[in-house]
């Protein structure tokens, strides 16, 4: 840093490139020297959200409260936050804070504090949680993320996405696994190998591979999140009296299935991709997505994978959805997905390996030159509740690398307790339509695989006893089924980037 620059005027230097015309993000103070000024604010442009962002950082530097501040703010702009609340931390953002944990630093940062609770709706992916239950059905999935969770090669890949079509031209929907399980075996029988003849068909080896995944996907509990009902994107999307809602996704059990839970997120996020229109350019965000555990997504991921992220990130914005990745180091993201993120909060890096000291010097290579601080040294001097910031002006051009004292959230800060969440999630008013799994008894869950097969007749002197699929067939509750199956979901579904189903 310049000797002959007083410490107050190069924070007022730095903040005035955080000034803003609109609606903004208020994150903290400036600090020079250890100094926080109260009056150098640090802020990101509202309309800017939906250009996405990355919060990381070392564990316990404190970026879950970095993500609650950010969530209170876009809540009382109206704007609806997805937070995937990994430890169960956040759900005391439904409470409000305590003045004696933040008084000073709501003097330290200049910041009008005042206790505030926020709506908040609990979720749980699968039903054994303590939230409202998360469903996709295996059809709405798709073949791409099912065989990232399932740990396919790119050969099996192919294969389960040979299935999906099949069974997507039929107009069946796979409701869970145990359909999906149904139909592989139908395909590898006999008597269903004929309906994917000029299309290579599926091996038995490759069939029984997936099946065994099946299984063990099955053993981990994975069976839980596929079904229905269906999670409905609208109902992230609500508000409470003018405030956006704070969807808390429960994932305190991640590190148990983290491919799994990761997965999960994203088809979430695929199916907000397709379902909302175009809006161009907003003053604010329609809903903004906090992706935490962001290193798990890319872990292993092929790189046609990682291709549909990098494209979901670009084109998503234009629809009015803002992403905050969290993660520990920048380096845990690609470099093409890392490029698209205009809002960085840095909290402190541990550097006492060589590994760590190659990341720093990465990380520091991230940010935009900087003549008031030496990045390698402040990343490593950050305070808990401090983080190194750059965000995009309103007229879309970095800011100056601004070290700050990050602002206090107002709810309160640490959990609430289980039993307060179940009670919380049971008062929702999006309980009754979830809580129960709904589990089509029909002859096509028993014999899916048999009715999603044509019919061959038989000629007339025939005297053999009809084949299973013709029994079935002839059930009028299967041929109900069917037709329904196929109204609802027209003769061939179809999907979209992530291989999800594209609802029409």
């Amino acid at each position: 840093m310049r000797e002959d620059v007083v410490a107050d005027d190069v924070a007022r230097q730095i903040a005035s490139g955080y000034a803003t015309g609109g609606a903004a993000l208020e994150l903290g103070a400036v600090v020079v020297d250890g100094v926080p000024d109260a009056g150098a604010a640090v802020r990101i442009p509202l309309a800017t959200v939906n250009r996405h962002g990355l919060v990381s950082g070392a564990t316990g530097t404190g970026k879950t409260k970095t993500l609650q501040l950010l969530a209170e703010q876009l809540s009382d702009a109206g704007v609806p936050v997805l937070l995937a609340d990994v430890k169960g931390d956040l759900s005391g953002m439904v409470e409000p804070g305590r003045a004696d944990q933040v008084a000073e630093r709501a003097a330290e940062v200049g910041d009008a504090w005042r206790a505030t609770g926020y709506p908040v709706q609990f979720w749980s992916l699968g039903t054994r949680g303590r939230g409202v239950p998360v469903r996709a059905t295996v059809t709405s999935f798709g073949p791409l993320l099912l065989a990232k969770v399932l740990g396919l090669n790119p050969t099996q890949e192919s294969t389960l996405g040979l299935i999906f079509h099949w069974a997507d031209q039929r107009g069946l929907a796979l409701l869970d696994l145990k359909d999906l399980r149904a139909v592989i075996q139908f395909l590898t029988s006999d008597e269903g190998a004929a309906e994917l003849q000029g299309v290579g068909g599926v091996s038995p080896a490759t069939a029984g591979v997936i099946l065994r995944a099946l299984s063990n996907l099955e053993a981990r509990g994975g069976e839980e999140f596929f079904g229905e009902p269906e999670l409905a994107v609208a109902d992230l999307m609500r508000q409470v009296d003018g405030r956006g809602v704070v969807n808390l996704l429960e994932l305190d059990d991640v590190q148990s299935d983290p491919v799994l839970f990761s997965t999960f997120l994203m088809w979430l996020l695929a199916e907000l991709f397709e379902e909302l229109p175009e809006a161009g350019d907003l003053d604010r965000p329609k809903l903004v997505f906090s992706f935490d555990e962001a290193h798990l997504l890319f872990s292993d991921a092929s790189k046609a994978f990682l291709q549909r992220i990098e494209q979901t990130v670009k084109l998503i914005r234009s629809k009015g959805v803002g992403i905050f990745f969290c993660t520990q180091l920048p380096t845990d993201l690609p470099g093409t997905v890392l490029s698209q993120l205009g809002a960085r909060v840095q909290h402190a890096i541990r550097a006492f390996t060589p590994d760590d000291q190659e990341a720093l010097s990465r990380t520091v290579k991230t940010f935009p030159t900087t003549e008031h601080y030496r990045l390698d040294e402040a990343l490593t001097s950050l305070g808990t509740g401090e983080a190194i910031v750059t965000v995009l002006s309103e007229a879309g051009a970095p800011t100056p690398v601004a070290w700050t004292r990050l602002r206090a959230p107002r709810s309160l800060m640490g959990a609430i307790g289980e039993e307060a969440v179940r009670e919380n999630a049971a008062s929702s008013p999006l309980w009754e339509r979830y809580r129960e799994s709904v589990d089509r008894e029909s002859a096509y869950e028993r014999l899916a695989a048999k009715v999603a097969a044509p019919v061959r007749e038989e000629p007339a002197a025939a005297t053999e006893r009809p084949g299973l699929v013709q029994q079935a067939m002839e059930n009028p509750a299967v041929r109900s089924f069917v037709r329904s199956a196929a109204s609802a979901l027209g003769r061939e579904i179809t999907r979209g980037l992530f291989g999800n189903r594209r609802r029409r």
